[in-house]
């Protein structure tokens, strides 16, 4: 799942100055630990391609967390940071327009510029790459840039209900997504092996699982590209810059998202995850109403004092959330593949989620430090470089 590119400056209302909206970097920083917890499985374990739990991984504890990891956050990380794609694009848009910059030549580019950093990814760190379908996704995104809000709305409304309407069909028609699972079980087996050999051998696995990785994104796609528009039509509003005057608005979608969202989420935990056709399909029509429920409470969180304290902390890694992602990729390779520890298939899900938040919050400290000094992520400048065409200055003034 990927990180949304870069935010330029956007107007404070307040001061007529240009600042950023330092909540979508928070906000960008949640969903990195989200999007962690749930990657993280896959290179923990290579029983997670197969949709076959590993059979090591049978204990009371260790299915538990593996339920509540599928409840709380599968399907819901990587529609929020979707929804901020959409949002930035607002943003760049707007500031586009402001700077009498042609927008769409230099958006493509930058587009290219995330496909290639995609391709690259899956073959070498992780085959469940994002950055792929968000750079051909936002090819479509940029063609609709001028439509209405409402038409973005209904846009999303009917991409979601669509996709749900197809899969609920085939849950009726008998389909399986796992035809034969001791198949399964033993492709997991060779898929872990893979994974604890060299940097050839987790390579070679990575490809192998490309084919797969596609026939996942007919779902994947098309939510994330609702979730494009969800967070089109929050731009165009300003939603995350009227917080305080939107509270209203933020506490009707707790109040409908959670209910529904968590109801939905129970159906898709239980019944197998992606695993199962009639649990993704609840999980289809309701993750998008339980994350917009956590961006709504963690919106109104960081209006508090202590929500601001909390903002200071993760804004940092927020602002340079392509970084993160893709570090966060190279640290899982260096702890569970053979490259480096070589866990892959000895670590218990508890223990593999300790070491996600580990991860985060080595990234938390790195970001602070680094953003400190320099303007921009290092993967961000280079994408900034690419799509510029030019080498924009790294390091932050020193102060007089």
């Amino acid at each position: 799942m990927h990180p949304s590119i870069e935010d330029p400056p956007v107007e404070n209302p307040a001061s007529g100055t240009l600042s950023r909206i330092i909540d979508v970097d928070a906000l960008r920083a949640v969903a990195l630990l989200l999007i962690l917890i749930v990657n993280i499985a896959f290179f923990a374990s290579g029983y997670a391609f197969q949709l076959v739990p590993d059979p090591a991984q049978d204990s009371w504890g260790d299915r538990t967390v593996l339920w509540l990891v599928e409840l709380l956050f599968t399907m819901k990380a990587y529609l929020l940071f979707s929804f901020l794609f959409g949002y930035s694009f607002t943003l760049q848009l707007d500031s586009a327009a402001r700077r009498g910059v042609d927008f769409a030549p230099r958006f493509r580019r930058r587009l290219a510029g995330l496909f290639v950093l995609g391709i690259l990814h899956a073959v070498l760190l992780f085959q469940g790459d994002i950055l792929t379908t968000y750079a051909l996704l936002g090819l479509v995104l940029l063609a609709m840039r001028r439509v209405a809000v409402g038409t973005a709305l209904r846009t999303a409304v009917l991409v979601t209900g669509g996709i749900g309407f197809v899969l609920a069909l085939a849950a009726v028609g008998g389909v399986q997504l796992v035809t034969d699972p001791a198949t399964a079980l033993a492709a997991g087996q060779r898929s872990t092996e893979a994974l604890q050999g060299g940097l050839g051998s987790v390579i070679a696995e990575h490809v192998r699982q490309l084919p797969a990785m596609v026939g996942a994104l007919i779902v994947q796609g098309p939510l994330a590209f609702s979730a494009f528009l969800f967070g089109y039509a929050a731009g165009r509003r300003r939603l995350l810059t009227t917080v305080v005057e939107n509270r209203q608005f933020l506490r009707r979608v707790q109040h409908v998202g959670y209910p529904v969202g968590l109801a939905g989420a129970v159906i898709f935990a239980s019944g197998g995850g992606t695993a199962n056709l009639t649990g993704l399909t609840a999980g289809v029509l309701t993750a998008p109403l339980l994350a917009a429920a956590y961006a709504a409470s963690l919106l109104q969180f960081f209006q508090t004092d202590r929500g601001r304290r909390v903002v200071a902390v993760l804004a940092p890694a927020g602002r340079m959330s392509l970084s993160n992602y893709l570090g966060q990729s190279l640290l899982c390779v260096l702890v569970f593949t053979g490259v480096g520890l070589g866990l892959a298939g000895s670590v218990a899900p508890a223990f593999v989620v300790l070491i996600a938040v580990a991860i985060y919050c080595v990234q938390l400290a790195v970001s602070a430090a680094w953003m400190a000094r320099f303007r921009y992520g290092p993967m961000e400048w280079l994408l900034r470089a690419w799509t510029e065409q030019r080498w924009p200055r790294l390091t932050r003034a020193l102060p007089r």
